[in-house]
């Protein structure tokens, strides 16, 4: 039984728990904050304070909103009836949700179970190198990663990580990972018409260095999260499209962010018309609910760990413990079916819309605002100390202004120490089930704090 007594709590959580991205030296003299409840788009800490919640769960998590007793109580069920088994056999609700899952996406056919966006991408990680040894004797072993992307936070994820402050320490990283260049307009690299078709084009500069027969795969966020809310630019992902196909290189896309619903579509990539090999997804996928991730490839994929059936070490070797716990389907089943009875998709695409307006229009009204970037309920704000040079507003200043947010009762996010220099955008995104009245807070409670600000 939790004990909810909150001062015995607070003490417990201060002697105890190593927090994520935390440097433990600034609780010495102040309590760490204690989030005990949640209810729709809000929350509430020890204290008995409200925050209306506009980064769901401050990873991108929790897309449907809190208190959904349904999800609660169909994990419950489900844990009581079967709740764990080696994923080497099937189970109801994952053979469920895997049917459920591959009818939101044309072209892919198969889920493998794990339970961590990180893991999910290393499950794809282990494909390409195994794909490289069955089929090309080992040469075809290099997977491509792109500048400002985040991919996790085990060794091999941050090997393909292209955001130089999460790497940093954690070296000596997994070998044959190689980066290709960002594909942010606004600070683009070249002063091109077509923008979008040149930062492709870079990727396949980067093959015909590398050599395209050892280049097997590409690992791609369809909309950079973490690295500063980038949305492709036009005419960028059909070319990479067509440079996979022309290399034979896979096309892995990273919906850890972006998947089940984040954009207005079910998956990030879906806007853009490609054709994937590998899709990852995981926070959304249960909204937090239980933990589950996916690795879903397409049967092509699949069919390549058919091949030399007679050797013994020809299938996929590779296990999750808790890929084969219950909870996860079976709260991602009923995840799914609220987004789909309560339109959540539409919600997405209409309140993105008003809150991108909003946005452009604070950017109108503070020059500290360089550039407005987003896609659904996924969206950016970079800020500068000066719009004509473009020159970074300091982290310390943008972690201000999240700072004040947070005092009036709103939580924001912002990149962090992450792209040195480059800390600067300030990051929302609300659960897919905001309403108008909560955009509207959110940009109210941006303008009053972005006020504050002296540059």
């Amino acid at each position: 039984m939790l004990d909810n007594d909150l001062t015995k709590v607070v003490s417990a959580d201060r002697a105890h728990v190593w927090h994520h991205l935390f440097q433990h030296k600034t609780l010495e003299d102040k309590d760490p904050r204690i989030i005990v409840e949640g209810k729709g788009m809000r929350v509430w800490d020890q204290n008995g304070r409200e925050y209306l919640d506009a980064v769901s769960g401050g990873v991108w998590t929790v897309n449907v909103g809190y208190g959904r007793t349904t999800i609660a109580d169909a994990v419950r069920d489900q844990l009581v009836k079967m709740n764990y088994f080696a994923g080497s056999v099937g189970t109801v609700p994952g053979a469920q949700f895997a049917e459920k899952l591959i009818e939101k996406m044309p072209g892919m056919s198969r889920v493998y179970y794990a339970n961590s966006g990180s893991e999910a991408n290393e499950k794809a990680f282990k494909m390409v190198r195994q794909i490289a040894h069955n089929r090309y004797g080992g040469k075809k072993y290099k997977i491509l990663f792109r500048e400002r992307d985040y991919h996790g936070t085990t060794i091999a994820t941050l090997s393909a990580c292209g955001q130089p402050e999460r790497v940093v320490q954690y070296g000596p990283l997994t070998p044959g990972f190689v980066e290709v260049p960002h594909c942010l307009e606004y600070r683009a690299q070249w002063d091109v018409e077509e923008y979008g078709r040149r930062a492709a084009d870079a990727i396949e500069e980067v093959i015909l260095r590398e050599g395209p027969e050892t280049v097997g795969a590409i690992c791609l966020e369809p909309v950079t999260a973490g690295g500063g809310v980038i949305t492709p630019p036009e005419g960028y992902w059909p070319r990479v499209q067509e440079i996979c196909r022309k290399y034979d290189v896979l096309l892995h896309i990273d919906e850890v962010v972006c998947g089940v619903g984040r954009t207005g579509e079910w998956f990030g990539y879906q806007h853009y018309g490609i054709e994937p090999d590998f899709v990852t997804m995981a926070k959304g996928v249960a909204s937090g609910y239980a933990a589950i991730s996916c690795c879903v490839t397409n049967e092509r994929v699949f069919d390549m760990f058919k091949e030399n059936a007679d050797d013994p070490l020809s299938h996929f070797r590779d296990i999750s413990t808790f890929g084969g716990c219950t909870s996860g389907p079976a709260a991602a089943l009923e995840n799914l079916r609220i987004i789909e009875d309560e339109g959540l998709l539409e919600n997405c695409t209409v309140m993105g819309a008003r809150l991108l307006g909003h946005l452009n229009a604070l950017k109108d009204k503070y020059p500290v605002i360089g550039d407005v970037r987003g896609k659904g309920l996924f969206c950016g704000a970079e800020l500068v100390a000066d719009r004509e040079t473009k020159v970074p507003l300091s982290e310390k200043l943008v972690a201000s202004v999240v700072a004040e947010c947070d005092k009036r009762g709103v939580l924001i996010g912002m990149t962090n120490r992450s792209l040195s220099g480059f800390n600067n955008t300030l990051c929302l995104s609300p659960a897919l089930i905001v309403t108008a009245e909560e955009i509207d807070k959110i940009a109210q409670t941006l303008d009053e704090a972005l006020a504050t600000l002296s540059v």
